[in-house]
C-alpha cells in the first residue's frame, strides 16, 4: 500500500504509476479479482518459499514472514501468497539480485521511493515477496495488520465484506483493488495501535 493513496478509480495515473514501478509491463487484470475460501496448503506453501528464499540469501535474511489475507487462518483471500522480506539493505540489489534470480525468482516491482520496496514473484508458486530494509515501519505496519486479524473477529469480518465488495467490481489492476481497501485498513490499524498503548 503506498504512503500516498491514490484514486482508485483514475486508471489513467495507475497507467502512469505502474508504468515506473514495474519491471516489464505491469499486468492487467482480464477477469474479477478472485476470493477463494481459506486453503489450510497457504502456510505450507509459505513455508516451501520460505526455505527456498533463505537457501538462496542465507544469513542476508534478517526476518521473513508470510502476511497478508493468506496469513490469517480462516480468511478467505486471492490465491496469492505474500511474504515479507528483511535485508540489511534492500536498495543494494547487487547484494541479492543475482541469487534470487538464480533461484528462479523475478524481479517485478522497483518502488525506492517507497520504502526501497521491491517485489519478487516465484518461480512456480503464485506468491509476492515484499523485501524491505530491515528495522522498515511499513513492515511492522503489515504484521501488526496480521496480527489483529488474527485475534479480532469483528475486524476480519469487515475487512472480508470488503474485501468481497471490492473483488466484484471490475479494475484494470489488481493495484486499484489494493488501493481501495486502504481506508478500512487504517480504520483497523488505527484500532490496533489504540489497543496496545
Amino acid at each position: 500500500m503506498p504512503m500516498t493513496v491514490r484514486d482508485p478509480n483514475d486508471v489513467a495515473a495507475y497507467d502512469e504509476d505502474m508504468a515506473k514501478t514495474w519491471v516489464g509491463p505491469p499486468p492487467t487484470l482480464r477477469t474479477r479479482i478472485e476470493i477463494r475460501d481459506y486453503d489450510p496448503e497457504w502456510p505450507r506453501l509459505f513455508e516451501r518459499e520460505a526455505a527456498r528464499v533463505r537457501s538462496a540469501l542465507g544469513d542476508r535474511v534478517v526476518r521473513l514472514e508470510h502476511a497478508g489475507s493468506t496469513s490469517v487462518p480462516g480468511l478467505p483471500a486471492k490465491p496469492i501468497i505474500d511474504m515479507v522480506l528483511e535485508l540489511p539493505d534492500s536498495s543494494d540489489e547487487p547484494a541479492y539480485l543475482p541469487d534470487m534470480e538464480a533461484a528462479g525468482y523475478t524481479l517485478a516491482i522497483r518502488e525506492p521511493e517507497w520504502f526501497e520496496h521491491r517485489v519478487f514473484k516465484g518461480p512456480d508458486t503464485n506468491i509476492n515477496l515484499h523485501v524491505f530494509t530491515a528495522g522498515s515501519p511499513e513492515v511492522e505496519r503489515m504484521l501488526r495488520f496480521r496480527d489483529w486479524l488474527r485475534s479480532n473477529p469483528a475486524d476480519l469480518e469487515l475487512y472480508l465484506r470488503t474485501k468481497r465488495e471490492l473483488a466484484a467490481r471490475d479494475w484494470k489492476y489488481v493495484q486499484q483493488y489494493a488501493d481501495a481497501k486502504s481506508a478500512v485498513v487504517q480504520e483497523i490499524i488505527a484500532r490496533a495501535d489504540a489497543a496496545a498503548r
